[in-house]
């Protein structure tokens, strides 16, 4: 099964659960952008939730009894902030993004973060999360590393990788920073086994958009 079938969630469907070694990944679509929000939970204990980008009931289902320890929202555009402040109120979270992105964030949503970047790990109970720093899509854009022994890893990069292509970027120097940083820190780093998560849309893995790397810097996204 691809990675696209084995991941793939539909706006307002069920989610998929994804065993990453001794973590549990849940991926599904909320919102009418149809945005990925991402659960990551150890066998016990706290649990994180990547990009609160809509329907805060149904995040708050998607976390069950487990409590939510740790909010990482990856970049600082609306769609996908929309309920931050409603779900950090109603778990009493910790709050991190990227530092560049954490003033917008912060002024759009009466939030306070803390702000991480290249080569931090963020920590919620036993869960150890890898930051990845991609400026382009917007200054402060960050993928998470879910890394366990035995198995690939697990790349959840906001709106900076998809299958097919870079996430938007407003220049052509943005382009080539995206470009730039996304070579170098995942394709230059990971093997084709890596599985890439955005955060629209389906997953992808690092081989299967490898091959078409020359092609997106020729066409500028």
């Amino acid at each position: 099964m691809s990675p696209v079938e084995k991941y793939h969630v539909e706006p307002g469907g069920p989610e998929v659960r994804v065993p990453v070694g001794e973590l549990m990944l849940t991926k599904a679509s909320v919102g009418p952008t149809d945005n990925n929000a991402y659960l990551i939970a150890g066998p016990s204990g706290p649990i994180v939730l990547v990009d609160c980008a809509a329907d805060a009931d149904r995040l708050s289902e998607l976390a069950g009894d487990r409590t939510v320890g740790l909010i990482v929202t990856t970049h600082q555009h609306p769609d996908h902030i929309r309920v931050l402040a409603e779900m950090a109120g109603r778990t009493g979270a910790s709050l991190v993004c990227g530092e560049p992105d954490r003033a917008t964030i912060e002024e759009r949503t009466g939030t306070r973060q803390r702000g991480v970047w290249d080569g931090d790990v963020v920590r919620c109970d036993g869960i150890g999360l890898g930051v990845i720093g991609l400026v382009g899509h917007t200054p402060g854009s960050i993928t998470l590393v879910i890394q366990q022994e035995g198995g690939p890893a697990h790349l959840l990069t906001g709106d900076a990788i998809f299958p097919g292509g870079l996430g938007k970027t407003n220049s052509p120097e943005a382009f080539d920073s995206l470009y730039g940083d996304a070579v170098a820190k995942v394709f230059d780093r990971f093997p084709d086994s890596t599985v890439i998560h955005p955060g629209h849309g389906d997953s992808t893995t690092v081989g299967a958009e490898r091959p078409h790397l020359e092609e997106w810097r020729r066409r500028g996204w």
